[in-house]
């Protein structure tokens, strides 16, 4: 796996927990689920490319 990628993960859990913290003691909970909600996302496409290239590199290497 890319340490970079892993990195770049971590990065944005730290933002994203740090942003969540902010909004819940500011009294916006609703934000904060928002936040989280979309740093998942974000993670979830980054790790989504890398399953991609993974498949289609299993192709390449079978002909398929």
């Amino acid at each position: 796996m890319d340490i970079d990628l892993i990195f770049k993960i971590a990065a944005i859990g730290i933002i994203v927990a740090v942003l969540n913290q902010l909004l819940i003691r500011s009294g916006r909970e609703e934000q904060a689920m928002m936040t989280t909600l979309a740093g998942l996302i974000v993670v979830l496409m980054m790790i989504i490319q890398q399953i991609n290239t993974l498949f289609e590199t299993i192709k390449s290497i079978f002909g398929l």
